[in-house]
Protein backbone atom coordinates (compact mmCIF):
# COMPACT_ATOMS: atom_id res chain seq x y z
CA UNK A 1 0.00 0.00 0.00
CA UNK A 2 1.49 3.75 -1.06
CA UNK A 3 0.72 6.09 1.76
CA UNK A 4 0.97 9.76 1.41
CA UNK A 5 1.14 11.26 5.47
CA UNK A 6 0.93 14.85 5.45
CA UNK A 7 2.89 16.27 8.53
CA UNK A 8 6.02 16.28 10.24
CA UNK A 9 5.72 16.43 13.98
CA UNK A 10 6.09 13.08 16.47
CA UNK A 11 2.11 12.54 15.80
CA UNK A 12 3.66 12.09 12.17
CA UNK A 13 7.05 9.98 13.13
CA UNK A 14 4.41 7.56 15.60
CA UNK A 15 1.89 7.34 12.42
CA UNK A 16 4.99 6.51 9.87
CA UNK A 17 6.31 4.22 12.50
CA UNK A 18 3.21 2.48 13.20
CA UNK A 19 1.64 2.13 9.47
CA UNK A 20 5.71 0.57 8.52
CA UNK A 21 5.03 -2.70 11.30
CA UNK A 22 2.92 -3.51 7.87
CA UNK A 23 5.66 -4.50 5.21
CA UNK A 24 3.88 -3.82 2.20
CA UNK A 25 3.68 -0.34 3.30
CA UNK A 26 5.21 2.33 1.37
CA UNK A 27 5.32 5.70 2.79
CA UNK A 28 5.60 8.95 1.70
CA UNK A 29 5.78 11.99 4.03
CA UNK A 30 5.50 15.44 3.39
CA UNK A 31 6.98 17.93 4.60
CA UNK A 32 8.33 14.98 6.75
CA UNK A 33 11.27 14.80 8.93
CA UNK A 34 14.61 13.42 9.40
CA UNK A 35 12.68 10.79 11.26
CA UNK A 36 10.26 10.23 8.36
CA UNK A 37 12.79 9.98 6.50
CA UNK A 38 14.36 6.60 8.12
CA UNK A 39 10.57 5.49 7.02
CA UNK A 40 10.41 6.56 3.47
CA UNK A 41 10.41 8.71 1.29
CA UNK A 42 10.21 12.63 2.28
CA UNK A 43 9.13 15.56 0.12
CA UNK A 44 9.46 19.48 1.02
CA UNK A 45 5.88 20.47 0.72
CA UNK A 46 4.64 22.50 3.29
CA UNK A 47 1.07 21.41 5.25
CA UNK A 48 -0.01 24.99 4.36
CA UNK A 49 0.92 24.69 0.60
CA UNK A 50 -2.77 22.73 -0.39
CA UNK A 51 -2.10 23.21 -4.18
CA UNK A 52 1.65 21.52 -3.57
CA UNK A 53 -0.03 18.76 -2.02
CA UNK A 54 -2.62 18.14 -4.54
CA UNK A 55 0.38 18.29 -7.29
CA UNK A 56 2.22 15.39 -4.81
CA UNK A 57 -0.48 13.10 -4.97
CA UNK A 58 -0.88 13.15 -8.78
CA UNK A 59 2.32 12.53 -8.92
CA UNK A 60 2.64 9.47 -6.35
CA UNK A 61 -0.98 8.15 -7.28
CA UNK A 62 -1.34 7.20 -3.30
CA UNK A 63 -3.61 4.21 -2.13
CA UNK A 64 -4.21 6.42 0.72
CA UNK A 65 -3.76 9.79 2.22
CA UNK A 66 -3.67 10.69 5.97
CA UNK A 67 -3.84 14.31 6.70
CA UNK A 68 -2.14 14.48 10.50
CA UNK A 69 -2.17 18.26 11.79
CA UNK A 70 -5.31 20.23 12.26
CA UNK A 71 -4.39 23.47 10.02
CA UNK A 72 -4.27 21.55 6.91
CA UNK A 73 -7.92 20.27 7.63
CA UNK A 74 -9.51 23.44 8.72
CA UNK A 75 -7.64 24.72 5.50
CA UNK A 76 -9.60 22.04 3.08
CA UNK A 77 -7.16 19.96 1.97
CA UNK A 78 -9.24 16.58 2.41
CA UNK A 79 -11.86 18.13 0.14
CA UNK A 80 -9.17 18.99 -2.64
CA UNK A 81 -7.57 15.78 -2.50
CA UNK A 82 -11.11 14.16 -2.77
CA UNK A 83 -12.16 16.28 -5.70
CA UNK A 84 -8.97 13.82 -7.05
CA UNK A 85 -10.95 10.76 -6.54
CA UNK A 86 -8.19 9.57 -3.67
CA UNK A 87 -8.73 7.61 -0.23
CA UNK A 88 -8.17 10.74 2.25
CA UNK A 89 -7.96 10.15 5.79
CA UNK A 90 -9.83 13.39 7.23
CA UNK A 91 -12.17 15.13 7.54
CA UNK A 92 -13.64 17.75 5.59
CA UNK A 93 -13.35 21.38 5.81
CA UNK A 94 -16.97 21.94 7.09
CA UNK A 95 -16.36 18.94 9.49
CA UNK A 96 -13.25 20.05 10.33
CA UNK A 97 -14.91 23.43 12.27
CA UNK A 98 -15.40 20.96 15.06
CA UNK A 99 -11.98 21.80 15.86
CA UNK A 100 -11.52 24.85 13.52
CA UNK A 101 -14.08 27.10 15.15
CA UNK A 102 -15.18 26.84 19.09
CA UNK A 103 -17.78 28.61 19.06
CA UNK A 104 -19.37 25.97 16.05
CA UNK A 105 -18.28 22.85 18.48
CA UNK A 106 -20.33 24.37 21.45
CA UNK A 107 -22.80 25.33 19.57
CA UNK A 108 -23.17 21.80 17.67
CA UNK A 109 -23.06 20.03 21.14
CA UNK A 110 -26.12 22.04 21.95
CA UNK A 111 -28.20 21.22 19.13
CA UNK A 112 -27.38 17.84 19.41
CA UNK A 113 -27.90 17.47 23.48
CA UNK A 114 -24.15 16.03 23.85
CA UNK A 115 -23.36 17.04 27.82
CA UNK A 116 -20.76 20.32 27.69
CA UNK A 117 -20.45 22.69 30.06
CA UNK A 118 -22.78 26.48 29.82
CA UNK A 119 -20.72 29.18 27.85
CA UNK A 120 -21.21 32.49 26.37
CA UNK A 121 -19.98 33.77 23.70
CA UNK A 122 -18.36 37.00 22.86
CA UNK A 123 -17.36 39.08 19.76
CA UNK A 124 -17.15 42.28 21.48
CA UNK A 125 -14.29 42.79 23.75
CA UNK A 126 -16.19 45.45 26.21
CA UNK A 127 -19.54 43.25 26.51
CA UNK A 128 -16.99 40.22 27.19
CA UNK A 129 -14.96 42.32 29.85
CA UNK A 130 -18.49 43.41 31.80
CA UNK A 131 -19.68 39.37 31.74
CA UNK A 132 -16.47 38.74 33.51
CA UNK A 133 -17.37 41.84 36.00
CA UNK A 134 -19.99 39.29 37.10
CA UNK A 135 -19.39 35.74 36.22
CA UNK A 136 -18.52 33.36 38.84
CA UNK A 137 -14.33 31.78 39.54
CA UNK A 138 -13.18 29.87 38.07
CA UNK A 139 -13.78 30.51 34.33
CA UNK A 140 -12.93 29.07 31.53
CA UNK A 141 -11.60 31.64 28.77
CA UNK A 142 -11.19 30.27 25.12
CA UNK A 143 -10.43 31.54 21.45
CA UNK A 144 -12.87 30.34 18.87
CA UNK A 145 -9.75 29.51 16.40
CA UNK A 146 -6.89 27.46 16.52
CA UNK A 147 -3.82 28.07 18.93
CA UNK A 148 -2.07 25.07 18.95
CA UNK A 149 -3.18 23.79 22.22
CA UNK A 150 -2.66 27.11 23.76
CA UNK A 151 -6.13 28.75 23.38
CA UNK A 152 -7.83 27.81 27.07
CA UNK A 153 -6.73 29.88 30.36
CA UNK A 154 -8.81 28.56 33.32
CA UNK A 155 -9.31 31.79 35.89
CA UNK A 156 -9.27 32.40 39.49
CA UNK A 157 -10.80 35.63 39.59
CA UNK A 158 -11.52 38.77 37.35
CA UNK A 159 -8.31 40.17 37.53
CA UNK A 160 -6.66 36.76 35.85
CA UNK A 161 -9.66 36.68 33.06
CA UNK A 162 -9.17 40.53 32.30
CA UNK A 163 -5.16 39.91 31.74
CA UNK A 164 -6.62 36.16 29.75
CA UNK A 165 -9.31 38.18 27.58
CA UNK A 166 -6.28 40.58 26.46
CA UNK A 167 -3.66 37.27 25.77
CA UNK A 168 -6.32 35.09 23.99
CA UNK A 169 -7.41 38.64 21.54
CA UNK A 170 -3.61 39.01 20.70
CA UNK A 171 -3.56 36.05 19.13
CA UNK A 172 -5.37 35.74 15.36
CA UNK A 173 -7.31 32.80 17.33
CA UNK A 174 -9.26 35.23 19.51
CA UNK A 175 -11.15 37.46 17.59
CA UNK A 176 -14.56 35.57 19.35
CA UNK A 177 -14.00 34.61 23.05
CA UNK A 178 -15.45 31.70 25.62
CA UNK A 179 -16.49 31.95 28.76
CA UNK A 180 -17.19 28.98 29.80
CA UNK A 181 -18.23 27.14 33.40
CA UNK A 182 -15.29 25.82 34.70
CA UNK A 183 -15.85 21.82 35.45
CA UNK A 184 -14.01 19.60 38.22
CA UNK A 185 -12.61 16.78 37.64
CA UNK A 186 -10.44 14.24 36.09
CA UNK A 187 -9.59 15.11 32.32
CA UNK A 188 -9.19 12.13 29.78
CA UNK A 189 -8.84 11.93 25.90
CA UNK A 190 -10.93 9.64 23.99
CA UNK A 191 -10.51 9.29 20.31
CA UNK A 192 -12.34 7.31 17.88
CA UNK A 193 -12.09 5.94 13.91
CA UNK A 194 -14.91 6.81 11.73
CA UNK A 195 -15.96 6.47 8.45
CA UNK A 196 -18.81 8.90 8.72
CA UNK A 197 -21.29 6.40 10.15
CA UNK A 198 -19.46 3.53 12.02
CA UNK A 199 -17.36 4.50 15.12
CA UNK A 200 -14.40 2.75 16.53
CA UNK A 201 -13.08 3.19 19.42
CA UNK A 202 -9.21 3.89 20.44
CA UNK A 203 -7.42 3.57 23.49
CA UNK A 204 -8.25 5.88 26.21
CA UNK A 205 -5.42 8.16 27.56
CA UNK A 206 -4.93 10.90 29.65
CA UNK A 207 -2.85 14.17 28.44
CA UNK A 208 -0.92 16.71 30.75
CA UNK A 209 -1.21 20.34 29.12
CA UNK A 210 0.86 22.26 31.57
CA UNK A 211 4.71 22.67 31.44
CA UNK A 212 5.13 21.89 34.97
CA UNK A 213 4.45 19.11 37.58
CA UNK A 214 1.59 19.31 39.41
CA UNK A 215 -0.19 20.49 36.39
CA UNK A 216 1.22 24.07 37.26
CA UNK A 217 2.67 26.94 34.88
CA UNK A 218 0.93 27.74 31.09
CA UNK A 219 -0.63 25.34 29.04
CA UNK A 220 1.29 23.76 26.11
CA UNK A 221 0.74 21.48 23.04
CA UNK A 222 0.70 18.40 25.49
CA UNK A 223 3.64 17.79 27.62
CA UNK A 224 3.07 13.69 28.09
CA UNK A 225 0.80 11.13 27.94
CA UNK A 226 -0.65 7.60 28.84
CA UNK A 227 -3.06 5.05 27.88
CA UNK A 228 -5.03 3.79 28.96
CA UNK A 229 -6.70 5.85 31.59
CA UNK A 230 -7.91 3.79 34.23
CA UNK A 231 -10.97 6.02 34.76
CA UNK A 232 -12.05 4.89 31.52
CA UNK A 233 -13.66 1.56 32.71
CA UNK A 234 -15.37 -0.17 30.61
CA UNK A 235 -19.09 1.67 31.99
CA UNK A 236 -17.59 4.91 31.22
CA UNK A 237 -16.22 3.89 27.87
CA UNK A 238 -19.45 2.12 27.06
CA UNK A 239 -21.85 5.76 28.28
CA UNK A 240 -19.33 7.95 26.43
CA UNK A 241 -19.40 6.15 22.71
CA UNK A 242 -23.74 6.34 23.68
CA UNK A 243 -24.17 9.73 24.59
CA UNK A 244 -21.27 11.34 22.60
CA UNK A 245 -19.20 9.77 20.11
CA UNK A 246 -22.15 8.08 18.30
CA UNK A 247 -24.34 10.97 18.58
CA UNK A 248 -21.88 13.01 17.07
CA UNK A 249 -20.76 11.35 14.18
CA UNK A 250 -24.75 11.00 13.42
CA UNK A 251 -25.42 14.76 14.23
CA UNK A 252 -22.37 15.76 11.76
CA UNK A 253 -24.22 13.43 9.17
CA UNK A 254 -27.56 14.91 9.66
CA UNK A 255 -25.78 18.35 9.08
CA UNK A 256 -25.20 17.62 5.78
CA UNK A 257 -21.15 17.11 6.77
CA UNK A 258 -20.26 13.43 7.57
CA UNK A 259 -16.82 13.36 9.67
CA UNK A 260 -14.57 10.79 8.12
CA UNK A 261 -10.55 10.65 10.26
CA UNK A 262 -10.36 10.34 13.86
CA UNK A 263 -12.87 11.81 16.01
CA UNK A 264 -11.01 13.32 19.70
CA UNK A 265 -13.42 14.30 22.36
CA UNK A 266 -11.67 15.64 25.18
CA UNK A 267 -13.84 15.29 28.25
CA UNK A 268 -14.24 16.17 32.01
CA UNK A 269 -15.26 13.75 34.03
CA UNK A 270 -17.36 15.18 36.81
CA UNK A 271 -19.12 13.44 39.57
CA UNK A 272 -22.23 14.25 37.34
CA UNK A 273 -21.04 12.37 34.37
CA UNK A 274 -18.34 12.89 31.45
CA UNK A 275 -18.76 16.37 30.15
CA UNK A 276 -17.30 17.57 26.59
CA UNK A 277 -14.44 20.00 27.09
CA UNK A 278 -13.32 20.34 23.28
CA UNK A 279 -13.59 18.10 20.00
CA UNK A 280 -10.47 17.55 17.72
CA UNK A 281 -10.51 16.64 14.39
CA UNK A 282 -7.17 14.61 14.36
CA UNK A 283 -5.22 12.37 16.03
CA UNK A 284 -4.03 13.93 19.56
CA UNK A 285 -0.24 15.15 19.97
CA UNK A 286 1.17 13.26 21.75
CA UNK A 287 -1.42 10.68 22.59
CA UNK A 288 -1.22 9.51 19.60
CA UNK A 289 2.50 8.37 20.98
CA UNK A 290 0.86 6.32 24.03
CA UNK A 291 -2.11 5.07 22.14
CA UNK A 292 -0.93 3.47 18.70
CA UNK A 293 1.79 0.90 20.33
CA UNK A 294 -1.03 -0.57 22.10
CA UNK A 295 -3.12 -1.03 18.38
CA UNK A 296 -2.46 -4.45 17.55
CA UNK A 297 -4.88 -4.62 14.80
CA UNK A 298 -3.57 -3.20 10.89
CA UNK A 299 -3.30 0.65 10.93
CA UNK A 300 -2.88 0.81 7.89
CA UNK A 301 -5.78 -1.36 6.71
CA UNK A 302 -8.22 0.19 9.19
CA UNK A 303 -7.25 3.96 8.38
CA UNK A 304 -7.64 3.27 4.26
CA UNK A 305 -11.35 0.90 5.27
CA UNK A 306 -12.29 4.36 7.20
CA UNK A 307 -11.23 6.07 4.37
CA UNK A 308 -13.20 4.25 1.54
CA UNK A 309 -15.92 4.82 4.11
CA UNK A 310 -15.82 0.37 4.35
CA UNK A 311 -14.96 0.36 8.12
CA UNK A 312 -15.95 -2.98 9.70
CA UNK A 313 -18.09 -2.85 12.70
CA UNK A 314 -15.87 -4.75 14.57
CA UNK A 315 -13.69 -3.69 17.71
CA UNK A 316 -10.33 -3.21 17.03
CA UNK A 317 -7.46 -5.67 18.89
CA UNK A 318 -5.66 -3.63 21.65
CA UNK A 319 -3.00 -5.10 23.56
CA UNK A 320 -3.54 -5.58 27.51
CA UNK A 321 -0.25 -3.57 28.48
CA UNK A 322 0.02 0.24 29.14
CA UNK A 323 1.91 2.91 27.23
CA UNK A 324 3.67 6.26 28.30
CA UNK A 325 4.71 8.81 26.51
CA UNK A 326 7.10 11.56 27.98
CA UNK A 327 7.75 14.55 25.95
CA UNK A 328 11.08 16.37 26.21
CA UNK A 329 11.00 20.18 25.31
CA UNK A 330 13.35 23.03 24.66
CA UNK A 331 13.94 25.33 27.66
CA UNK A 332 11.79 28.65 27.26
CA UNK A 333 8.39 26.53 25.98
CA UNK A 334 6.08 27.51 25.59
CA UNK A 335 7.64 30.63 24.79
CA UNK A 336 10.07 31.55 22.87
CA UNK A 337 13.01 28.78 23.24
CA UNK A 338 16.21 27.50 22.33
CA UNK A 339 16.85 26.01 19.08
CA UNK A 340 19.70 24.16 17.15
CA UNK A 341 21.21 22.21 20.59
CA UNK A 342 22.98 18.83 19.40
CA UNK A 343 20.69 15.89 20.99
CA UNK A 344 22.50 13.13 22.39
CA UNK A 345 21.53 9.57 23.27
CA UNK A 346 19.06 8.88 20.98
CA UNK A 347 20.37 5.37 19.69
CA UNK A 348 20.80 4.23 23.67
CA UNK A 349 16.88 5.03 24.81
CA UNK A 350 16.05 3.15 21.66
CA UNK A 351 17.76 0.82 22.58
CA UNK A 352 15.81 -0.37 25.44
CA UNK A 353 13.26 -3.05 25.51
CA UNK A 354 9.32 -1.70 23.82
CA UNK A 355 10.83 1.98 23.96
CA UNK A 356 10.88 4.39 20.76
CA UNK A 357 11.82 7.68 21.06
CA UNK A 358 9.38 9.71 18.99
CA UNK A 359 10.33 12.65 17.40
CA UNK A 360 8.55 16.20 17.38
CA UNK A 361 10.98 19.21 16.78
CA UNK A 362 14.23 17.62 15.38
CA UNK A 363 16.44 18.67 12.78
CA UNK A 364 19.40 17.41 11.46
CA UNK A 365 23.23 19.27 10.97
CA UNK A 366 25.94 17.91 9.45
CA UNK A 367 24.45 14.37 10.01
CA UNK A 368 23.94 15.42 14.11
CA UNK A 369 20.25 15.45 15.46
CA UNK A 370 19.67 19.32 16.79
CA UNK A 371 16.47 20.87 18.21
CA UNK A 372 14.14 22.34 16.03
CA UNK A 373 11.61 23.05 17.49
CA UNK A 374 9.45 23.63 21.60
CA UNK A 375 8.46 19.95 22.15
CA UNK A 376 11.33 17.89 20.58
CA UNK A 377 10.83 14.06 21.85
CA UNK A 378 8.05 11.99 22.65
CA UNK A 379 9.73 9.56 24.96
CA UNK A 380 7.77 6.50 24.96
CA UNK A 381 7.50 3.07 26.87
CA UNK A 382 5.05 0.30 26.87
CA UNK A 383 5.17 -2.04 30.02
CA UNK A 384 3.15 -5.27 31.59
CA UNK A 385 1.53 -2.68 33.83
CA UNK A 386 1.48 1.30 33.91
CA UNK A 387 4.20 1.48 36.70
CA UNK A 388 6.04 -0.90 34.01
CA UNK A 389 6.03 1.22 31.70
CA UNK A 390 6.19 4.42 33.16
CA UNK A 391 9.82 3.14 34.89
CA UNK A 392 10.92 2.38 31.26
CA UNK A 393 9.82 5.70 30.09
CA UNK A 394 11.54 7.90 32.35
CA UNK A 395 14.68 5.40 32.25
CA UNK A 396 15.33 6.18 28.71
CA UNK A 397 14.48 10.07 29.03
CA UNK A 398 17.46 10.20 31.41
CA UNK A 399 19.74 8.83 28.73
CA UNK A 400 18.52 11.61 26.36
CA UNK A 401 20.45 15.25 26.58
CA UNK A 402 20.58 18.37 25.13
CA UNK A 403 21.01 21.67 26.74
CA UNK A 404 18.38 23.02 28.58
CA UNK A 405 15.93 19.91 27.93
CA UNK A 406 12.78 19.75 30.04
CA UNK A 407 10.47 17.33 31.00
CA UNK A 408 7.67 16.89 33.74
CA UNK A 409 8.27 14.04 36.15
CA UNK A 410 5.21 13.06 37.15
CA UNK A 411 3.35 11.80 34.00
CA UNK A 412 0.90 9.28 34.81
CA UNK A 413 1.16 9.92 38.98
CA UNK A 414 -2.69 10.80 38.73
CA UNK A 415 -3.41 7.06 37.40
CA UNK A 416 -1.94 6.18 40.58
CA UNK A 417 -3.87 7.99 43.24
CA UNK A 418 -7.20 6.98 45.20
CA UNK A 419 -10.21 9.02 42.68
CA UNK A 420 -13.46 9.40 44.29
CA UNK A 421 -14.88 9.10 40.54
CA UNK A 422 -14.17 5.87 39.97
CA UNK A 423 -16.21 4.57 42.27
Amino acid sequence: MKILLVGSGGREHALGWKLKQNPETVLHSAPGSPALKRLGEIHPVGVDNLEGLRDLARTLDPDLVIIGPELPLVMGLADILREEKFNVFGPSRDAARLEGSKVFAKDFMVRHGLPTANYAVFYDESEAKSYLDKTSYPAVLKADGLAGGKGVIVCGGRAAAMNALDTLRATGAGKRIIVEEFLAGEEISFLAVTDGKTVLPLPSSQDHKTISDGDKGPNTGGMGAYSPAPLANDFLKNHVMETIMKPAIEGMAAEGNPFVGVLYAGLMVTLAGPRLLEFNARFGDPETQAILPLIESDLAETLLAAASKTLPDRELAISPKSCVCVVMSSEGYPGPHRLDDPITGLDAANALPDTVVFEAGVAERDGIPVTAGGRVLGVTATGATLKDAVDRAYEAAKLVDFKGAHYRRDIAAKAFKVNPLSG
